[in-house]
């Protein structure tokens, strides 16, 4: 384990000397050039330039480096397992300063705690304005909230956790069927993203774990219930399900990890016992046969090679680290997973780069989409085999 500990201490010293503020892949609408006044696809599609583009242009557009309130959330996830692990108070005092930036930053104009992303982001579908809240953001807030929590009995985070249920509850819509509820990304319209309802199923779980209440853990059943219904028989989840057409996104990346991952934890959390097993086991098998290369690497999105996306290695190793209990080899692979990454997409600068492609690679040092998400990959990689 000696690798992840010295990468995650060269790691801790980048984003300390950045404040954990940086740019993001999707911040491309911050620009001081008006791309949003130029029609429907100008912003769509110079967001998805800027992805693309090995070259960081953003101080030449006037984008600066800023506060990602999810990024935020991942810190306080990994910082308060630290401090579990080492008593040590530096890993405290960066959970309370964020955790006190965030209590004052939840989106405004709603009763409940929710926070948004920090920019605008254009789809085809639909236009999210900056910080307007979705059920992702808030649950990756609620993750650290609730680890903070474990550490310290605090509150205040206790509260902020039951606050965002009652968002989930009374501010998201929700789609029902014969299989159960589907919780929606956001407010502005009905979606059925498979992975987005159990992110919003596992806010509840945590509040149900913390207060009792019976309606947390029945909607938190039957959103797990749906979820489930839509898997496939190799094993896989698609990415989300279009009411009108019955037609399915099939967009097979890191988000099998996310549904895997949230339904253990719900199923934790709720103590739903060994009912759903089967699925989850069908779940880890097609995740890391499929979309793994033996040696660690992932694919991108399948069937598609390349490029080694940095989010696919840090929820491979999240993934397997936390439901290493169904296999032995998934402790196993969580590690090599990690080693592959540190080896081959880590900069001797600490931070961790964005893709790999065949013939070049995108160092751009995103602090959530790469390094915030590496801090947590490889703090859960330590936490969950401390023992």
């Amino acid at each position: 384990m000696s690798a992840s500990y010295s990468s995650l201490e060269q790691l801790y010293s980048y984003v300390q000397s950045e404040h954990f503020i940086g740019y993001d892949p999707y911040d491309t609408l911050n620009a001081k050039f008006p791309f949003k006044k130029l029609g429907k696809w100008i912003p769509i599609l110079a967001t998805q330039f800027q992805k693309r583009n090995p070259v960081n242009i953003r101080p030449l557009l006037g984008i600066q480096k800023e506060i990602n309130p999810k990024a935020y959330g991942l810190f306080i996830n990994a910082f308060s397992k630290q401090y579990m692990m080492t008593g040590d108070q530096k890993y405290l005092n960066h959970c309370r300063e964020m955790i006190c930036w965030l209590s004052q930053h939840t989106a405004k104009g709603y009763t409940h705690a929710c926070w948004g992303y920090n920019f605008d982001w254009a789809s085809p579908i639909k236009v999210v304005p900056a910080f307007t809240p979705s059920v992702v953001c808030t649950a990756f807030i609620v993750k650290g909230l609730f680890s903070y929590y474990k550490a310290t009995g605090d509150l205040q985070a206790k509260e902020l956790i039951i606050s965002a249920s009652q968002y989930v509850l009374e501010d998201l819509p929700r789609y029902q069927n014969e299989h159960g509820i589907c919780i929606s990304y956001t407010d502005i319209q009905m979606d059925i993203c498979y992975n987005a309802n159990l992110l919003g199923a596992e806010i509840l779980g945590y509040a149900y774990s913390l207060t009792g209440v019976e309606e947390y853990r029945t909607l938190a059943r039957q959103a797990l219930d749906f979820t489930v219904h839509y898997q496939h028989e190799d094993g896989r989840w698609n990415y989300s399900l279009n009411l009108e057409t019955g037609k399915e996104r099939e967009q097979i990346d890191f988000h099998q990890g996310y549904v895997l991952e949230s339904a253990w934890l719900i199923i934790s959390l709720c103590k739903f016992g060994d009912t759903y097993n089967d699925y989850l086991k069908k779940g880890l098998s097609f995740y890391k046969e499929m979309q793994f290369y033996p040696d660690g690497r992932s694919l991108w999105r399948l069937p598609r090679i390349w490029p080694v996306e940095i989010h696919n290695q840090s929820q491979g190793i999240i993934t397997f680290s936390k439901l290493q209990n169904f296999s032995a080899s998934y402790r196993l692979f969580a590690k090599t997973i990690a080693e592959w990454t540190i080896k081959n997409m880590q900069d001797k600068n600490g931070y961790f780069h964005y893709q790999k492609h065949k013939w070049y690679t995108i160092k751009i040092p995103y602090m959530r989409w790469s390094q915030a998400w590496m801090y947590l990959a490889l703090t859960d990689l330590i936490y969950n085999n401390k023992s």
